[in-house]
């Protein structure tokens, strides 16, 4: 990997570990509604990228679910799960993402592991449980909202290697066009009595919103995808624990988050595991990185 690339790369999941935190900041300290936050993020994504929406890519239904389950699906669920859990938790906790990114493959792809990965996808899943579980108390519906979000990123991600290669500014046209459809009908319909908090916030908000949707979704998503193209998945996967990393220092710098020794030992034990099954050759999709971006 060139130097420059690597430094793109360095940012891209910096930029995502960032939103983790502003995501956080708005869905939980702002009380601005989840739904609603991600509506408005897809809009502003998807009149971004209005000029790429044409020609629409093939299958017409494939598109617009992989768009629903890697846009709308995966990030108005990691949204609700930051209402209650720290940036941090929820960053350790969407790494599940690639062992289901590597399950579903063998599932839908017919794809073969060895022992090697699959030690991988044990020790994330361990260390996944350390951290969702506390002996005597059940675990809280914002890990397992995030748990459903991995899951909907990993699903997407697997139906995506099964269409021809769409050009990212497409993509992210109907991943926008697509979650904007699904979730503003959604919060109207659930949270419309809570769309004050939005205003109350103010200026803030608003660059909030702004940062998720031009500088997450259209600049680092779509960069991300150009070196998807160029590099091979085993290099980049790898390099992209920088974002979980990265979000548990901000977490604690700026949202306060805390750490215990079960959820470092958990984190330790996750990230080791994503390692080992990104270290592997696979024609497996990588995984929309969790802002998880």
């Amino acid at each position: 990997m060139s130097l420059r690339d690597f430094v793109i790369l360095v940012g891209i999941c910096l930029i995502w570990a960032a939103n983790n935190v502003v995501s956080k900041l708005v869905v939980g300290m702002w009380q601005v509604p989840p739904l609603f936050y991600a509506a408005l993020r897809f809009a502003i994504v998807a009149l971004a990228t209005l000029p790429w929406l044409r020609p629409m890519p093939r299958p017409p239904w494939r598109i617009v679910l992989v768009g629903l389950l890697m846009g709308g699906g995966n990030f108005a669920l990691l949204f609700i799960g930051l209402q209650s859990i720290s940036p941090s938790e929820a960053a350790v906790v969407a790494q599940a993402g690639v062992p289901m990114t590597t399950l579903l493959s063998i599932a839908m792809l017919g794809e073969r592991i060895h022992w090697r990965r699959a030690l991988g996808i044990a020790l994330t899943l361990v260390g996944v449980l350390l951290v969702v579980w506390e002996p005597g108390i059940a675990v809280s519906a914002g890990m397992v909202t995030i748990l459903a979000a991995a899951f909907s990123g990993s699903l997407g991600a697997v139906l995506m290697k099964q269409m021809d290669e769409v050009a990212p500014l497409r993509f992210q046209a109907w991943v926008g066009m697509s979650s904007l459809a699904l979730l503003l009908p959604l919060s109207a319909l659930l949270e419309r009595q809570d769309w004050f908090h939005a205003a109350a916030a103010g200026w803030p908000f608003v660059g909030a919103v702004l940062f998720s949707a031009l500088v997450v979704s259209v600049l680092a998503h779509t960069a991300y995808y150009v070196l998807i193209q160029r590099y091979e998945a085993n290099l980049l996967s790898p390099l992209t624990l920088i974002t979980p990393l990265a979000t548990i220092g901000m977490g604690i710098a700026i949202t306060g988050d805390r750490l215990d020794a079960r959820t470092i030992a958990g984190s330790a034990i996750a990230l080791i595991g994503v390692l080992i099954v990104a270290l592997r050759r696979t024609g497996a999709p990588i995984p929309q990185a969790q802002e998880h971006s």
